[in-house]
């Protein structure tokens, strides 16, 4: 019984690497006969995995999507690396997808074996995430350009640039390229006529148009070198200086997953310099150290920030 188990594991195992097996070859990486072989895919079949076979020459096996999920097989490693980054994700590093990630970990958690699950909570309690400080995108609006995007199908959303102007955008959506983690839409621009790319946080309301358009020929190797080369072009609209009130060991530990430069000044005080295009996630950032601080500059961003504590101190005032 040991060795039918290791040996439809081993079956197992190679058809979930995706490709088409033939049943000589399947029967000779097993050491088996083409009848044993056979009676391993109907006790597969019978546990639910979709086995899908191709009679005479050139016949094969191959494992296909079914309406249901059976069980997968994982090696130790993969079942590890697959537990954490659900718990990468539970901790926020996308909008809207924290509770789902949740519960996948627990479901994952309460199947692996003692001994990974063991080794998965040890490096949960050792493993700590800061807050994510910068613009998040849904997973719904992944989801729904991601999908215009295979498709070849045109997409119609709102856009606000970095003036805070709001348009309609009507493209053809190339690729979803993620750099320095922010999402970013690169497309062909109908009304323009020239490829764009657009920061996914600031797009809304998308919709996808009718009909299938034939996708053009990107000028350059590939979409993550096009949106790389093209962000380089674009410098940030604002020089930010921050003085902390707060030994620089202390800041460097809460923002280490920040651009900019930190300087000391004293043994109590620092310097923050970074360039940015947002003063409001910038605001963001600096509210959720939870440190002390005085805006350098620029003026602008002094004023902006003044505003949006008015703001918060309105909202929040005669509440318990």
């Amino acid at each position: 019984m040991a060795d039918t188990r290791r040996r439809m594991l081993s079956l197992l195992s190679l058809l979930q690497g995706g490709r088409s097996w033939t049943g000589i070859e399947l029967a000779e990486r097993l050491s088996t006969s083409p009848r044993t072989l056979r009676r391993d895919i109907d006790r597969l079949r019978e546990l639910g995995y979709p086995v899908e076979t191709t009679r005479g020459p050139g016949g094969h096996y191959r494992l296909v999507a079914g309406s249901a999920m059976p069980p997968l097989l994982l090696e130790d490693d993969e079942a590890v690396a697959i537990a954490l980054g659900l718990r990468v994700a539970s901790d926020g590093v996308m909008a809207d997808v924290a509770d789902t990630a949740s519960s996948a970990l627990r479901k994952v958690e309460q199947v692996l074996p003692k001994r990974l699950r063991q080794r998965v909570r040890a490096m949960h309690a050792a493993t700590e995430t800061t807050p994510a400080r910068w613009p998040q995108v849904s997973a719904r609006l992944l989801d729904i350009v991601g999908e215009a995007s295979h498709r070849s199908q045109r997409l119609d959303f709102d856009y606000r640039d970095r003036g805070d102007a709001r348009t309609r955008r009507r493209v053809e959506p190339y690729r979803q390229v993620l750099v320095n983690r922010r999402w970013y839409l690169l497309a062909w621009d109908l009304d323009r006529g020239d490829w764009r790319i657009f920061r996914m946080d600031r797009m809304s309301d998308p919709q996808v148009g009718p009909g299938r358009f034939e996708a053009r020929e990107l000028p350059a190797e590939s979409a993550a070198s096009f949106v790389e080369n093209a962000l380089k072009r674009y410098p940030p609209m604002h020089h930010i200086v921050v003085d902390f009130h707060a030994p620089l060991e202390r800041v460097a530990s809460l923002q280490n997953d920040r651009d900019g430069t930190l300087t000391r000044i004293d043994d109590e005080h620092c310097r923050y310099s970074v360039d940015a295009d947002s003063f409001e996630w910038m605001a963001i950032m600096l509210g959720v150290l939870g440190l002390e601080y005085r805006i350098v500059g620029p003026e602008e961003f002094v004023e902006y920030s003044r505003k949006l504590a008015e703001r918060i101190r309105e909202s929040t005032e005669g509440k318990g």
